[in-house]
């Protein structure tokens, strides 16, 4: 089992960039993949990216390709998102989560997730 705590979240203008974080506690984080959902005002949860155990494959939605990155660090137990040229619709709650399995935007639901960071984005 793992947990999660994200942090980073906070109000930035459209157009400008924020990162947020995830440190992970339990077992080996390196047995994971790794991952990021948000869930906006009045809107489903969705998948916006995800990177494999290793760190050599990461998957993104397509509203976030070309804006947002994924990255992680095995050794420090960490993943982040950076996340550039922010607009009004990236406002969401933004949710770290972790899964033994390939984790997808059409796959089931991770088994673990994190307790979320609020990204506000003004326009």
């Amino acid at each position: 089992q793992v947990s999660l705590v994200e942090s980073g979240g906070g109000l930035v203008q459209a157009g400008g960039s924020l990162r947020v974080s995830c440190a992970g506690s339990g077992r080996p984080f390196s047995q994971y993949s790794m991952g990021w959902f948000r869930q906006g005002p009045g809107k489903e949860r969705e998948f916006v990216a995800s990177i494999t155990r290793s760190g050599n494959w990461k998957f993104y939605a397509e509203s976030v390709k070309g804006r947002f990155t994924i990255a992680r660090d095995n050794a420090k137990n960490t993943v982040s998102l950076q996340m550039d040229n922010l607009k009004p619709e990236d406002t969401a709650v933004y949710y770290c989560v972790a899964d033994a399995a390939e984790i997808t935007e059409q796959g089931p639901p991770p088994d673990y997730w994190g307790q979320g960071t609020q990204v506000t984005v003004s326009s």
